[in-house]
């Protein structure tokens, strides 16, 4: 039947009354092969058998993406992933256009990045091509734009050496591929519509013993026994076929829920008491909102002490909340800032409470101390004072100086070339006597001793001026009074 009349009937079978004459199966009705197509053999029309309910609680498809995977029921499991299309010259551009179509709708469906699944291409006919490896792209957009340039090599189909070169070179950890710690699964996805022009069965059996899980899509003239040769077991779940490429698009859900694992969190069978995090392949783990540490049992969550992490970022103190939080508070003397985080000292000095006898001065640190006026001590209470120097009160009444004798008593003294007067608190001047002063060394006993009787003839004559003086005053007064 030509080709472009396959898609006409695959449009018309709903409308035939009566159900075909059984025939006898054809060599694409065979055990381990998936079949999709405009049709199938005996004249049966081909569908998509519905899909397995999932074995946990039920979950609506209708939020599926693509229509065929709910958001968030289903997580795809990380992959290496590698596609290896066949672009000889029996596939048509138009057919080509197709095949990107489909690889474009499985990356859709998948979790793009460098933890969950990494995509490559290879393309073959007579030669192969790794259009981009593993570690090259890390988004959705960024890949399928890749895979929208890829323009076929249109000769031969050389499968056997695009495995080959896919095992040596793609699934390598300097092309991106993860190691055998990681537990990341090798996937690799063959697209052909012709017979292998070379060997095929070895290199699949190497690439499946390395580890790679081979899945096989053929198309419209494609050998079937190649496809099984080089799928790997249970090849029902490994081998598919389409008549035309036409309909390849519609295996895109079968390897939506091939690579998806079911959400436990989004089915809401975790029992989190907090959050559930998927950690894809259809494992999760619990953790806990903030303030909150993970119980013993990986499921409960305890309030932690947010105050011994040291990331309040509390001036002063830390206080744990019972809702797992916290607030910040000052320490005596000392009021919360607006930003609820720092301190500023309070005047305690302004308040009016402090107990100080004489003075008051605040400290940097919100408290204060007593202080006394000059001439006073503090009292051991920390808060009186009591008098320290007689002379340091200004009250003494010493001309020139006031000598401290004790905590309560004090006498005054003169400056040099002054002498204290009766009143043991003025002083006059001794000029004469100064000037008597020599530069003669008056440590020797006669410079002394003439030092001593100038001195005292000095002070003969002054007390006889002194006399003579007062006498006339007297004598002024009495006169006047008399007068």
């Amino acid at each position: 039947m030509p080709r472009h009349l396959s898609g006409l009937l695959l449009l018309l079978w709903p409308l035939l009354l009566l159900p075909p004459t059984p025939a006898a199966p054809g060599p694409l009705a065979r055990p381990g092969l998936r079949r999709l197509g405009a049709r199938g053999p005996g004249g049966s029309p081909g569908r998509l058998p519905a899909p397995a309910a999932p074995t946990g609680a039920p979950y609506s498809r209708a939020s599926q993406r693509g229509g065929a995977r709910g958001a968030g029921i289903c997580k795809s499991r990380p992959l290496d992933l590698v596609f290896i299309i066949d672009s000889s010259r029996s596939v048509r551009p138009l057919e080509f256009t197709k095949v990107k179509t489909f690889v474009s709708q499985i990356i859709d469906t998948l979790d793009i990045g460098a933890a969950d699944t990494q995509v490559a291409v290879v393309n073959y006919a007579s030669t192969v091509k790794i259009e981009f490896h593993l570690q090259t792209y890390s988004d959705k957009q960024s890949l399928k734009r890749a895979v929208a340039r890829i323009t076929p090599l249109s000769t031969g189909t050389m499968s056997g050496l695009a495995i080959q070169t896919a095992m040596d070179e793609a699934f390598t950890v300097e092309a991106g591929a993860r190691g055998p710690t990681s537990n990341i699964p090798k996937v690799a996805i063959i697209v052909t519509d012709g017979r292998p022009q070379d060997q095929v069965n070895d290199v699949a059996a190497r690439a499946r013993a390395s580890g790679i899980e081979l899945y096989a899509v053929g198309v419209d003239r494609a050998d079937m026994e190649s496809l099984k040769m080089i799928a790997s077991e249970p090849l029902d779940e490994h081998v598919f076929y389409v008549e035309t490429y036409g309909v390849i698009e519609k295996l895109s859900s079968r390897f939506q829920e091939t690579f998806c694992a079911p959400d436990p969190c989004a089915l809401g069978t975790h029992q989190c008491q907090h959050v559930c995090v998927s950690d894809g392949e259809g494992k999760h783990h619990c953790e806990c909102s903030q303030g909150y540490s993970l119980n013993a049992d990986m499921k409960t969550c305890s309030a932690i002490d947010k105050c011994a992490l040291n990331t309040h970022r509390c001036e002063h103190i830390c206080v744990n909340d019972r809702t797992g939080s916290y607030h910040c508070e000052c320490y005596e003397g000392y009021t919360l800032n607006e930003d609820k985080k720092t301190c500023s000292a309070q005047d305690q000095c302004a308040f009016g409470t402090h107990g100080c006898q004489h003075i008051c001065v605040n400290d940097r640190d919100g408290s204060h101390h007593c202080e006394c006026y000059e001439g006073y001590t503090l009292n051991a209470d920390n808060k009186t004072c009591s008098v320290r120097s007689k002379c340091a009160l200004g009250s003494h009444g010493c001309q020139h100086l006031c000598v401290d004798d004790g905590a309560a008593a004090y006498h005054c003294d003169c400056y040099a070339g002054y002498t204290l007067n009766e009143d043991k608190k003025t002083c006059s001047a001794i000029e004469e006597a100064r000037r008597l002063i020599s530069t003669e060394d008056a440590c020797g006993c006669e410079a002394a001793l003439a030092f001593q009787d100038r001195v005292n003839s000095y002070l003969q004559r002054l007390n006889a001026k002194l006399d003579d003086i007062l006498g006339k005053l007297q004598a002024d007064e009495y006169g006047q009074i008399h007068h």
